[in-house]
């Protein structure tokens, strides 16, 4: 009976440090045939090492770098030259279900009885790109806010030079229009279509002044300011801000009653949520044969409620888990933080932020509910109680 025989201390020790040695360890010969495959290494590449001992070491690597490496081997018998040994560099690897991962490999070399052969030491990058990815990803969107910040400062002053200029040319369209007038009352005749654009001259200059003083509100700094308002009025403003210089390109569809009850809310607050998710909606749309942003406002019981919808191609399910988290900009534009922002806003006024993700030929929509003002709660309270007994008293009829 042949004795089993027992490995050597130094064996031991080696065969120690291969199984419990966190990074992937290969030893190979000169002709890159794999002699070693540790433990590391089968959790870095899913083989088993019954999978890989002998065969090429090219296995491991994308099928590009196969040629690169077998000329480097022959490149380094002919003359000596090191490119990689004793140095180290960032590689690719290839794992057994075809995926292609970032490694770290460090070369060494041994001349031993059998010849030469070479240890590499592999570590797998691919958290550490993943970090540095978010961590570039966070400076761009720290970068971005603070030329936001910036730009929000230059528009508050932009507004503000404006409006001085503005003010002073619908004072001079004003005097204008009085002279006109006055004219027209001493019998004199005026050409028509004068008339009719000065007329709309100083129409449009009194947009423009409200228009640069709505954008001012919204880029100032101040604190939240909650006062009665009619959501429709805050809507169709923002909605007009919303739709600068995309009137022709996008189908805006209004709907709703014109009376609603009044709700006690910041006003611009509640209009950077309807800029917001009117902005994402137009983004949302703009491949669509006829790109359509559809608005409505309606109340039930004690909310009062307005949705932005569109007709894009809705929201995808994976993109649905990180919707309101902050950095998570879909289409690239922007810093992806608007509905983490509308969200809060929506709920510091106890209203709520609900979204339909659309889907199957639908497009996506958003709908915020806002409490409405106590005094209005209890008026239609009161309304809806009188109501079954002006029935009761009511003589039947039937």
């Amino acid at each position: 009976m042949q004795a089993v025989r027992r490995p050597t201390l130094s064996e031991a020790r080696l065969e120690s440090v291969l199984e419990t040695a966190p990074d992937g360890i290969i030893v190979m010969d000169e002709g890159s045939r794999l002699l070693i495959f540790n433990k590391a290494c089968e959790q870095l590449f899913g083989y088993e090492a019954g999978e890989v001992l002998g065969e090429n070491v090219a296995m491991l690597m994308p099928q590009e770098h196969h040629d690169n490496h077998d000329l480097y081997v022959q490149r380094y018998r002919a003359t000596g030259e090191r490119k990689i040994i004793g140095i180290g560099r960032e590689v690719e690897g290839r794992r057994k279900d075809g995926s292609i991962f970032p490694l770290d490999l460090s070369v060494g070399e041994a001349l031993t009885p059998n010849g030469r052969q070479f240890i590499g030491v592999i570590r797998d990058l691919s958290a550490r790109r993943e970090t540095e990815r978010r961590l570039a990803a966070v400076q761009a969107d720290l970068i971005r806010m603070t030329r936001v910040s910036a730009l929000d400062e230059m528009g508050s002053a932009l507004a503000h030079e404006l409006n001085q200029p503005l003010t002073a040319i619908m004072l001079y369209l004003q005097a204008l229009e009085r002279e006109v007038q006055r004219l027209q009352s001493a019998e004199t005749q005026l050409e028509p279509r004068a008339v009719e654009l000065l007329g709309k001259a100083t129409r449009e200059a009194q947009r423009a002044g409200s228009i640069i003083s709505r954008v001012r509100q919204l880029v100032e700094k101040r604190a939240p300011e909650r006062k009665r308002s009619d959501l429709n009025t805050v809507v169709d403003e923002a909605l007009e801000l919303a739709m600068l210089g995309r009137r022709r390109s996008i189908i805006l569809e209004r709907h709703g009653p014109e009376v609603l009850p009044v709700v006690f809310v910041d006003p611009v607050q509640v209009q950077q949520v309807v800029l917001n998710l009117a902005r994402n909606a137009v983004e949302a749309c703009q491949d669509a044969d006829r790109p359509t942003l559809t608005i409505k406002t309606w109340f039930e019981s004690d909310s009062v409620c307005f949705s932005v919808g569109d007709n894009g191609p809705g929201i995808a399910a994976e993109q649905m888990r990180t919707l309101f988290s902050a950095f998570r900009s879909e289409n690239g534009n922007g810093m992806g933080i608007g509905l983490t922002i509308s969200r809060a806003i929506v709920q510091n006024h106890k209203g709520e932020l609900l979204v339909d993700p659309g889907g199957n030929g639908h497009g996506a929509r958003f709908t915020v509910r806002l409490p409405i003002a106590a005094e209005e709660r209890v008026a239609n309270r009161d309304s809806a109680a009188a109501m079954p007994m002006a029935a009761a008293a009511e003589p039947d009829k039937t």
